[in-house]
């Protein structure tokens, strides 16, 4: 620091210049210690000091280091004693995700920034520099590893007896997409945009053999035609997926109306305009969830792009039952869910459902038996008559929403930043792996 004399507080006399050009200062002023930024320092530092024993981000390390990783590292090809830099760490890229969701980080660039600023991510890497490219590839590009690591965990923890699936609870999640609303075109836009972008690259390469501009590099040129093979290539996306929902369109309402005509996005063709939980219609994700309620542990996590639950409650207990190894013995659900006919072979397969009927508009009694009900669906409505269905039942609530609460505001799955399902779906499933480390992470260490 260098000291200075400065004029007295009380005063704040502007000071004059001697004619050497230093400033003139008053006999008894104060004097100041004043920072000097020019200076250079040597500042030790033992990474290892960067956080304290308890914190949270030793313990996400401990467990991925017991983890069996096997899978992640499946595609590599750098070996010892041969040429090829080597590659990151899979450890250390799942720890860092894993930590990333545990703090609701989502962003391949903003994780990038963190390992270089915040002594957490700086205590991961260990000196490992890791860009923004790596880390957003690794997000997406292992959905079968991570949905196996899913597994690995819950089975430790049903190993211990903390995790059982005799009961689960199920329910669904609209996550924003990452896509506009104005990007949803008809079928004729569409068209027009295909056409005009394949304009678009056949005027690049009539002019491939024209001498480019001074201002034009060689990047510049590459980025440009990316940039339009890009505009062809998702075109082309929305239109096939434009296909797929005018056939579902026809299937469940015999047709379409230009009223009501399907469309679909240019950003990403795989979102669909969904109603949310504040009552909007946004581009989104339905995510489902199922969870254990009594260790309210994940235990089932799957992604589709269909506003309605309506068909989703079967597909979910046949995954958890494949992934968990255990039998669902008790179904909780909405009544959003309720399918007859999945409910039906729910009830032939020993599985009870507790689900709330849903009334109709002419004010009839849901809990009263109607004379095209099946013996399971009749069954099922007088089960949910008593009491002790609806007791049972409120443990939906107190299990799925709490979860549900905890991945949107805690662990990053308030708003999707990647686009297309399969992608979609590995973000759910880090932040479901978040979840389950930091409520079972100890327990597993122990295990």
């Amino acid at each position: 620091m260098e000291e200075s004399n400065l004029p007295g507080m009380e005063s704040f006399k502007a000071q004059g210049s001697d004619n050497a050009g230093e400033p003139v200062v008053e006999a008894g002023a104060l004097r100041f210690r004043r920072p000097d930024r020019a200076q250079a320092r040597m500042v030790p530092c033992v990474l290892d000091d960067l956080v304290p024993a308890g914190h949270q981000v030793r313990l996400i390390w401990d467990v991925v280091e017991q983890l069996d990783l096997s899978a992640f590292s499946a595609g590599l090809r750098v070996q010892v004693g041969k040429a090829g830099r080597p590659a990151t760490d899979v450890r250390l890229m799942v720890a860092l995700w894993l930590w990333a969701s545990t703090e609701g980080e989502g962003s391949a660039r903003e994780l990038e920034r963190l390992c270089e600023e915040k002594d957490s991510y700086r205590w991961l890497c260990g000196g490992v520099d890791v860009n923004h490219h790596t880390l957003g590839d690794f997000r997406v590009d292992h959905e079968k590893a991570l949905d196996e690591l899913l597994t690995k965990v819950l089975a430790a923890l049903m190993e211990q007896g903390l995790v059982k699936v005799r009961r689960i609870s199920q329910d669904g999640m609209r996550v924003r997409a990452s896509a506009g609303s104005s990007s949803f075109h008809r079928r004729k836009t569409l068209e027009q945009h295909l056409v005009e972008a394949q304009k678009q690259v056949e005027l690049l390469k009539s002019q491939r053999e024209v001498p480019a501009a001074p201002s034009s590099s060689r990047g510049q040129k590459a980025a440009r035609k990316r940039a339009v093979e890009d505009r062809v290539r998702k075109a082309g996306a929305a239109l096939e997926a434009l296909a797929t929902v005018e056939k579902i369109r026809k299937e469940a309402k015999g047709g379409t109306n230009s009223r009501n005509e399907p469309r679909a996005s240019t950003t990403d063709g795989e979102a669909r305009v969904m109603k949310t939980g504040d009552g909007g219609f946004r581009p989104a994700y339905n995510v489902q969830l199922a969870a254990d309620t009594e260790s309210r542990a994940i235990v089932g996590v799957s992604v589709t792009n269909s506003g309605s639950d309506r068909a989703l409650s079967e597909p979910m207990r046949q995954e958890v039952e494949q992934r968990t190894g255990g039998k669902v013995a008790e179904h909780l659900m909405d009544g959003g869910f309720v399918n007859f006919d999945q409910m039906g072979r729910a009830q032939q397969a020993g599985v009870t459902v507790y689900a709330p009927p849903q009334t109709s508009k002419k004010k009839v009694d849901p809990y009263q038996v109607r004379p095209t009900d099946t013996a399971e669906v009749a069954q099922w409505r007088r089960r949910m008559a008593t009491e002790e269905a609806k007791t049972i039942y409120k443990e939906r609530a107190s299990t799925s929403e709490t979860v549900n609460a905890d991945l949107r505001t805690y662990r990053g799955l308030d708003r999707f930043l990647v686009r297309g399902l399969a992608k979609v779906k590995c973000v759910a499933l880090w932040s479901a792996l978040a979840y389950n480390l930091m409520h079972f992470g100890k327990a597993l260490l122990m295990g």
